[in-house]
This record gives structure tokens, sequence and C-alpha cells, in this order.
């Protein structure tokens, strides 16, 4: 498998351990000196990082999609779709994210997350998605 292909397939195995909610295995995903960056979060470390993911998996109950990946040597770019639930009303975000992969794991992470990230201020499941 070339590097590009192996970056990308950890992107794809980030995805699917956040949407089984298996904080476990999204951490073995992670090099132990990981970071991870979003909007004003910088998360670094394992166990940090299994906090924040396990705090974020249950408030919103939130879904990723992966719409598209590139991937050059170790890094890889993902084009998402977030789907959650907030004040009982499904909402939708668009997500760019960054990785840089080491080893087959995640060792740094920054994601953009379409417009706030309040979770007020996703798109209601059925209204048109901005930027698209």
């Amino acid at each position: 498998m070339s590097v590009e292909a192996a970056a990308a397939r950890v992107v794809h195995e980030h995805v699917a351990a956040f949407n089984a909610r298996d904080v476990e295995r999204l951490m073995a995903g992670f090099t132990d000196d990981a970071v991870w960056v979003t909007g004003q979060d910088v998360v670094t470390g394992r166990h940090d990082l299994a906090v924040f993911f396990a705090a974020a998996i249950s408030g919103l109950l939130p879904t990723l999609q992966v719409l598209a990946v590139v991937a050059e040597a170790d890094t890889a770019a993902a084009e998402l779709l977030e789907l959650y639930q907030f004040q009982q009303v499904a909402r939708t975000a668009l997500i760019a994210g960054f990785y840089t992969v080491e080893d087959g794991r995640i060792s740094r992470a920054k994601i953009y997350r379409e417009g706030s990230a309040d979770p007020a201020a996703g798109t209601a499941v059925g209204q048109p998605l901005t930027n698209r």
C-alpha cells in the first residue's frame, strides 16, 4: 500500500471509530503526543484527546460522512459532512480536516468547521448547505 493510500485509510478508520462512538478505538488511531486543533481548542496527547472526544460524542450524538479524501505522502485532507441533533432538530455542517500521519496513526489534525462551532449554527436538515 502506498503512503498516500495509508494516510487516506487512517482518515476513514478515524471516521468509522468516531461514528461507532468507540473512544478506545479512536485513541488507537493517534500517536501518544498527537495534537488536535479545532476552532479555539488545541488538545494534546491521548489522555486529553480521550476526554475531548468522549464529550463531543456524547453531547450531540454526531456522525460523520466522508465526502472526499485527498492524500499526498503522510498528509491527508478530507471533506466531511457532520450530522447531529441540537434542540431536537437534525442539523448538518461541512468540515475540512487536514491530517498528518506517522506510522499509521494521526500525529496532528487541524479541523475547520463551516460557520460557527456553535451547534445552533448548523444547517437544519432539508435546508441547502452553503458554499457547495
